[in-house]
């Protein structure tokens, strides 16, 4: 607060810039194969024990340090276009927190006609949503389990917000993917992947990506004497959510297996082949090339 003013403190300090594939966000069916600038600042509204950008999520709350390179919102568009990314993504943190640099660089990337990804833990306010919802195209949101209990217990806040921030930016017309990293013991139950698919298929749609991805805990804040979470662990989830009726359930952080890959929700033949970040289409624009089923892909 300077003289009745508030400014944010991590205003335009730029803590990480790189180019990464958008399936890094992850975003699978958003602008598949293609780069996105990725920025963020210091900070997060989240305090959660799992998180593994923790160096840079919370910072201001260990080391009392909000530290960065002092960039302007022209030069993240210049750096976007000198390397042909088709987007910038606000990611590694949680974007909410320097949500006013992002909001005035995503209004000149959409005067470049390019697009706007959020990758988020969703606890938005309304008034944020509103302002940042004409100029964002998709985003990946954490859905980290589906009980109040490990919101408050482990992230320092509530699944209400997630559930209705979630719910909001589908109906303003944002491609929407949701991520839900499994912790072995804590939200790696049958009943809680029931219900997030069951979620997913009635609120979102069930076109909605579902990425399950496996925890490690020896880069994480909080938990490193927690295990990574076993692939039959993530194998049971996926299954869950495909006989939810959920078209695309992928698993993450396990390179080279069937979940990461795009199959046909009606022929079941494999369209987009994934390993790690390697991407290789064989889909005809966005559609199945042996059964012309739409697979829901965005550019």
């Amino acid at each position: 607060n300077i003289d009745g003013s508030l400014f944010s403190l991590n205003y335009g300090k730029i803590c990480a810039i790189e180019i990464d594939p958008i399936e890094k966000k992850p975003l699978f069916h958003f602008l598949p194969a293609t780069k996105s600038l990725s920025i963020a600042s210091v900070g997060c509204n989240f305090k959660c024990h799992a998180c593994q950008n923790w160096h840079i999520s919370q910072s201001s709350k260990i080391n009392h340090e909000i530290w960065g390179q002092e960039i302007d919102p022209q030069y993240i568009i210049g750096i976007a276009k000198e390397n042909n990314c088709p987007s910038v993504s606000y990611t590694y943190t949680e974007p909410a927190i320097f949500s006013e640099f992002a909001l005035e660089t995503m209004k000149l990337a959409k005067k470049e006609k390019m697009k706007n990804v959020w990758v988020t833990n969703g606890y938005l306010s309304k008034e944020l949503i509103g302002l940042i919802s004409p100029f964002l195209d998709a985003a990946n949101i954490d859905l980290k389990s589906f009980d109040e209990g490990f919101y408050k217990k482990y992230c320092d806040g509530r699944l209400e917000p997630v559930i209705d921030c979630l719910k909001t930016l589908k109906k303003k017309g944002a491609w929407i993917e949701v991520t839900t990293l499994v912790i072995p013991t804590l939200n790696d139950k049958a009943t809680i992947f029931k219900n997030i698919a069951k979620f997913i298929k009635k609120e979102l749609g069930d076109e909605t990506p579902w990425h399950i991805t496996q925890f490690c805990g020896e880069i994480s804040w909080k938990m490193q004497e927690i295990p990574a979470t076993p692939q039959k662990t993530l194998n049971r989830a996926r299954q869950i959510g495909i006989k939810a009726g959920l078209k695309y359930v992928y698993t993450g952080n396990v390179p080279g297996i069937d979940g990461e890959d795009t199959f046909c929700p009606n022929c079941k033949e494999k369209m987009i082949d994934r390993c790690g970040y390697f991407v290789r289409r064989r889909d005809k624009k966005g559609k199945c090339a042996k059964c012309a089923t739409r697979l829901n892909i965005i550019g």
